[in-house]
């Protein structure tokens, strides 16, 4: 049984801490930190959680801990829990700039502990069911669009939103990035509220990524264009649909739809299908991968690198970002 303890209860931490509850049989849930005194309450009143009064307190007692705290935080917990040999599961973004990523992957090698990043998609269940059709995609779409919530405009959208579909790209196109070109507005906020931006991939690969939090519906769907194939995936929905091309070798039925593409060359046969699609908790998942990683002694599914590489190209779009808003106020 892992003991485990929890640093942040605002609203995606209570939900962590219900999920750490119904996992009791991977989980010993020694108790939470969190400052803010309303959080406290609610987690010692209707959680029935234990408080403790300092980070160091909570560390001294467990095997494992999950962050959920702003991210401004991040680094100094993990960096304190890594230290005294703790495995961390931390949510994204991993850490506020590149450079403390790169310093807790370097002390997590060191300790030889787990650290794994919340990137929460990996394990939506539309994504499942279809990755394993997703070989070798050349150009990649995606809209994360989110409606206006005054929570979530102290973070950048591209910290906040797009950040997802960094991940999932970047663990979907195995080759390096190779240039980064992005544009965006600011609307009700300091920062851009609606992006769009472009990464272009050694292999040739592009990818065109759009993410607004000033939408009027809400929309999480990516796209993968691949020789003979084309995978759409719903991340809101949980749905996802193949369609695949395919060589005719026999007389085509009736109802086929069929590309003849000229004298010599073969058929080809559109077939399209819905992988089935089960009822799972993405969240409750990630942890459970998290405390199997501690238990097998196995490199968890999103590793630190990879939320490093996410952050790292992250922050590259909002250099992007704020170079290009220079120019249009030079150029007004």
């Amino acid at each position: 049984m892992i003991k485990i303890g929890l640093f942040g209860l605002g609203h995606l931490g209570k939900i962590h801490a219900r999920l750490i509850g119904e996992l009791s049989d991977k989980f010993e849930f020694f108790g939470f930190y969190d400052p803010n005194d309303t959080h406290a309450k609610y987690a010692i009143d209707e959680l029935g959680l234990t408080q403790f009064s300092t980070v160091d307190s909570l560390l001294e007692v467990v095997d494992a801990i999950d962050i959920v705290t702003p991210t401004v935080s991040h680094f100094e917990i993990a960096a304190a829990a890594i230290r005294l040999s703790k495995h961390v599961f931390i949510e994204k973004p991993v850490t506020q700039t590149a450079e403390e990523a790169k310093k807790l992957r370097t002390l997590a090698h060191e300790a030889g502990v787990n650290v794994q990043v919340g990137h929460v998609e990996r394990f939506n269940p539309a994504f499942k069911e279809a990755r394993p059709y997703i070989n070798n995609p050349m150009f990649i779409e995606t809209h994360r669009l989110a409606q206006y919530n005054p929570r979530g405009t102290d973070v950048p959208v591209v910290l906040d939103l797009m950040i997802h579909d960094l991940d999932i790209i970047l663990s979907t196109v195995q080759s390096p990035v190779k240039r980064i070109s992005a544009s965006g507005v600011a609307v009700v906020s300091e920062t851009p509220d609606i992006t769009n931006a472009r990464l272009e991939f050694e292999n040739g690969c592009v990818a065109n990524l759009t993410a607004s939090r000033i939408s009027l519906k809400n929309m999480r769907k990516s796209r993968f264009f691949q020789k003979d194939a084309y995978i759409s995936i719903d991340f809101l929905t949980k749905t996802s649909e193949i369609v695949k091309m395919t060589t005719l070798d026999t007389e085509p039925d009736p109802f086929d739809i069929v590309f003849d593409l000229g004298e010599g060359k073969p058929k080809k046969k559109i077939e399209i299908f819905k992988p089935e699609v089960g009822e799972s908790n993405a969240i409750k998942e990630e942890l459970d991968t998290f405390a199997q990683s501690i238990e097998n002694e196995t490199v968890p599914i999103v590793p630190i690198e990879d939320g490093e590489y996410a952050l790292s190209v992250a922050l590259q779009i909002m250099e992007k970002l704020k170079l290009n808003g220079n120019l249009i106020k030079e150029n007004i």
